[in-house]
């Protein structure tokens, strides 16, 4: 119902209010960018270095694989589609490399991060010196890939190593780690486990100290060992950070390259006298840059990305499941 008035003050109350006019979209536009300049200045360079140095290159890789190139003549590309992808999965080079790239980086990243797992476990109590501890189990990962390699191809020496001289002690014959297939590999994965194990057992620790306490002191009312607090609390509790400790591990095991490149001692990129513990990163360096083919080591460095993709994807898929299935 409506009430008619004559008063002024009345139709003044009754007369609905128009809300202010929105300020224009463009010159809200425009303030908004202007707000955000210095943020927009500030990642510039950022955007600006890693279109230089990593999607450049990524592009520019992608369209040399589809050439075939020389070395000696870049100019000089033709373009062959993807007969060098072809070539490559009927190379049984590539197919060595692929065995010995899986078998190295299972036997380095499953006792490394079992490893990693253990240690970061005793670090979370109240130890004495933790902080020296810490410190220490990170000096790995600060030295230089050539002096270690080069140490421990040392220590595996096959006629004065330590490890063989340790070996005889106990009545073991020496063990030609180099020649040998598996023992190549076991050396190397030695080499790579003591690199990595520190840098994981800091992740881990880092995280376990980011479960809470309520946890704990709910399994010890329980009546839970500290065993089976690992086994229930602080593993579920990890999971996470042990998948992208996976998914790191596994990038780092397919683009190895420094610590089978010297552990020869002789800057070889055959990776032994057999091509025994040669890898992809190997061979992609010995396609391009001894052979002089860019073109197939351009294919061997992109079918290297897909094997990743593949590898985090299935990770990945595995992972939504599990998370599925516990809800």
């Amino acid at each position: 119902m409506t009430i008619a008035s004559d008063d002024p003050r009345v139709a003044a109350v009754a007369a609905p209010v128009d809300p202010p006019d929105p300020a224009p979209a463009p010159r809200r536009r425009r303030a908004r960018l202007s707000r955000n300049r210095w943020g927009y200045a500030y990642v510039a360079p950022f955007f600006l270095l890693f279109a230089c140095f990593s999607l450049y290159p990524f592009l520019y890789t992608a369209w040399i694989s589809l050439h075939e190139v020389r070395l000696s003549d870049v100019d000089g590309a033709e373009w062959v589609g993807l007969g060098n992808y072809a070539a490559l999965l009927q190379n049984e080079f590539f197919w060595n490399a692929a065995k010995n790239t899986l078998t190295i980086g299972i036997l380095s990243t499953v006792p490394q991060l079992c490893m990693a797992l253990g240690l970061a476990h005793l670090l979370n109590y109240r130890l004495r010196g933790r902080t020296f501890f810490r410190v220490a189990m990170l000096m790995p990962y600060a030295t230089s890939i050539a002096a270690a390699t080069l140490v421990f191809g040392q220590l595996f020496g096959h006629d004065y190593g330590l490890i063989n001289a340790a070996l005889q002690a106990v009545g073991v014959d020496r063990i030609d780690w180099e020649g040998g297939s598996l023992s190549s590999q076991i050396a190397i994965s030695v080499i790579v486990t003591w690199r990595w194990t520190g840098y994981n057992a800091l992740i881990y620790l880092a995280a376990m100290q980011a479960i809470p306490n309520d946890l704990y002191e709910a399994a010890t009312l329980d009546g839970a060992s500290r065993w089976q607090q690992f086994l229930h609390v602080t593993v579920p509790s990890l999971r996470p950070t042990i998948l992208f400790t996976i998914v790191v591990s596994t990038i780092g095991a397919v683009q190895l390259f420094g610590e089978p490149l010297l552990f020869s001692g002789n800057g070889m990129t055959n990776g032994g006298a057999s091509n025994q513990y040669q890898t992809l990163g190997l061979l992609m360096y010995d396609q391009g840059w001894t052979n002089f083919h860019l073109g197939q080591a351009a294919a061997t460095a992109w079918a290297m990305f897909l094997i990743i993709l593949v590898v985090v994807g299935a990770y990945a898929l595995i992972a939504r499941r599990r998370t599925r299935a516990e809800r």
